[in-house]
């Protein structure tokens, strides 16, 4: 194989991946203590979309913060669902139960935006959703609500 053919290859792939849009949810520092001392890392939640009706979720873990934005980023564009978008909403109301979370999302009316908490907020952008209205009942917690966000999601039908 020629030269310029691997550079070619090489260029395209970092083009696919500049499709995407990478949002970074949540950074944990996550301290380890062992008998040589703390062993500290960070896990980074991100989440992933095209904007076009794609969107993923991951979670990545590292010794260093950029490390785990990367693993993170890396899970979330592997694991991509395809989210049904009529007219920029969701087609029908969904009422998810994910763990400790609940998750109320309906379609919004056009021109109404996104009325969304920050979580949920972060996966319906990203997915390409430009109109809708949810609302987090159960926890405050930001990464199982982002999970359940993303199975609220995928449970929809066209």
């Amino acid at each position: 194989m020629p030269i310029s053919e691997i550079t070619i290859d090489k260029k395209f792939t970092k083009e696919r991946d500049s499709e995407f849009t990478d949002k970074v949810v949540q950074i944990k520092r996550v301290s380890n203590k062992t008998k040589g001392g703390n062993q500290i890392s960070f896990t980074a939640l991100v989440v992933s979309g095209d904007k076009k009706n794609k969107v993923g979720v991951g979670l990545g873990k590292a010794k260093s913060v950029a490390d785990a934005i990367a693993k993170g980023t890396k899970k979330a564009h592997k694991d991509m669902i395809l989210v049904p978008v009529v007219n920029g909403t969701i087609p029908h109301s969904v009422r998810i139960k994910y763990k400790a979370a609940v998750i109320l999302l309906r379609p919004g009316k056009a021109g109404s935006g996104l009325i969304a908490g920050g979580p949920v907020r972060a996966v319906v952008e990203v997915a390409g959703i430009k109109d809708i209205v949810s609302k987090i009942i159960g926890t405050r917690n930001k990464s199982l609500n982002v999970w359940a966000a993303l199975k609220a999601l995928s449970v929809l039908k066209k």
